[in-house]
């Protein structure tokens, strides 16, 4: 297994669905069991061995700031800073990629929790990583085990673990769980400029590079206030 002590966060997004909540503070900084959706994913980050992470900023960056610089034990942070622009998901990532370095990472969106002690989870992303057969290796929620996902499905798991989209079927059995395992060497050279991670996953895709695991517990998309009540009522039981 692969040691990662590197991750990010994205954290920047303006949190639109999850108004008016976020009318006076980041999506990152909504709370969710106690704690807020950014600490859900840097406690992760830690329990999985992760030494440093890069959150980007934008929606009230002043906010963010204060609540990093107050936060004490694993991992360190360093923050990429987006106030000038809404960079989106692959966006962010290329800005932060002289933070990033070489070598594989964890990334994660902040509105995705689950029911899990430790880190199982992010262990068998690690398990499963193979250079030489992918270059982003994506976690997958059974859509019978999730809260907060409206959609008909992301992708399928193929049987050789390729990740193959929805496009124009129906119903697909998997949700993306929200954390992935990249190489960045395959955003090296790219402009800093507004784009999704979803173009560069497709041409991985197409490239048989894009691979999956299925998470092994019940996964919640924290995405608008009836799913962040759904949620807490959960997790409260």
């Amino acid at each position: 297994m692969i040691e990662i002590r590197t991750a990010m966060a994205l954290a920047a997004g303006l949190g639109t669905r999850m108004r008016p909540i976020t009318n006076e503070r980041p999506k990152a900084l909504v709370e969710v069991g106690g704690k807020t959706l950014l600490d859900w994913a840097l406690d992760r980050y830690a329990a999985a061995g992760v030494e440093r992470c890069v959150v980007n900023i934008h929606h009230f960056a002043d906010l963010m700031e204060a609540h990093l610089a107050a936060r004490t034990g694993s991992p360190a942070v360093t923050i990429s800073d987006e106030r000038g622009a809404v960079l989106e998901t692959g966006g962010g990532v290329v800005k932060a990629l002289p933070e990033l370095g070489s070598d594989p990472v964890f990334i994660s969106n902040i509105d995705a929790i689950w029911e899990e002690a430790g880190a199982a989870s992010l262990d068998s992303l690690r398990a499963a990583w193979q250079p030489d057969q992918m270059d982003a290796l994506l976690l997958l929620a059974p859509m019978e085990a999730t809260l907060g996902f409206d959609g008909p499905g992301d992708a399928f798991l193929e049987r050789n673990g390729r990740v193959r989209f929805r496009d124009d079927a129906p119903t697909a059995p998997y949700a993306y769980a929200g954390v992935q395992i990249l190489n960045p060497a395959i955003l090296a050279g790219r402009p800093v400029s507004r784009f999704s991670m979803m173009e560069v996953w497709r041409d991985l895709a197409e490239q048989g590079r894009l691979h999956g695991v299925v998470l092994p517990a019940f996964w919640m998309h924290v995405g608008d206030p009836g799913a962040l009540a759904d949620a807490e009522a959960r997790l409260a039981r």
